[in-house]
């Protein structure tokens, strides 16, 4: 399925989780950016409550759309050792792009008005994002939950993923969403006719609803 916008395709993945619909124990964790407006139309058709993770991908230098891994807030990070090995990066380099990315989480925690589980009512956590291209951002998601919640349940709600990336996510997670995995699935943007970038203050608006 192709989808008009991230709007679209968290009206989709509503459907799939209307069995949550208003539900006192659940709650959305939406990835920053692009996971935001996905989980914002999921939160506003099914009444749930939406958190923002603390998460950012590390990109190879000067390359936006080559995904090297994922790094989270408590020294939690995952890197693609192959991509990594195949652009040569020294542990210097590496070290300096987690560097600027661990400073990008503290600036993001500051700027952003997120939702803490703030009482025991809460068991289960929905972790949407716009999509599952490598996986590793989500993963380390997971990880991170895992660690902070581990007697919650863990859901994985994203609207179109590669195949692998699936395959690999879903044993972390009790339960994983994922209406449309495709083999072959390129950039995740190709899956939308709109895929603009998601602003900070986008996401501050979203936040507000």
């Amino acid at each position: 399925m192709h989808f008009h916008n991230r709007t679209q395709a968290g009206q989709a993945l509503a459907q799939a989780l209307a069995d949550y619909r208003g539900r006192e124990d659940v709650m959305l964790m939406a990835l920053p950016r692009g996971g935001v407006p996905v989980a914002a139309e999921i939160a506003r058709q099914l009444a749930l409550p939406m958190g923002v993770m603390q998460v950012c991908k590390l990109h190879a230098p000067g390359e936006k759309d080559a995904v090297l891994g994922a790094i989270a807030q408590g020294d939690l990070y995952f890197l693609d050792q192959r991509l990594v090995a195949q652009r040569r990066l020294s542990e210097l380099q590496l070290q300096r792009i987690m560097t600027r990315k661990q400073i990008e989480l503290q600036r993001r925690r500051r700027l952003y008005r997120t939702e803490r589980i703030r009482n025991r009512q809460i068991r289960t956590m929905i972790v949407v994002d716009d999509g599952l291209q490598t996986g590793a951002t989500m993963r380390v998601a997971v990880a991170s939950l895992h660690q902070h919640y581990a007697d919650r349940e863990l859901i994985v709600a994203v609207p179109v993923g590669a195949t692998d990336a699936c395959r690999d996510i879903e044993p972390m997670v009790e339960r994983l969403v994922c209406p449309n995995q495709i083999a072959s699935l390129g950039h995740v943007g190709r899956w939308y006719d709109d895929f603009s970038e998601v602003s900070d203050g986008d996401v501050m608006e979203l936040l507000k609803c």
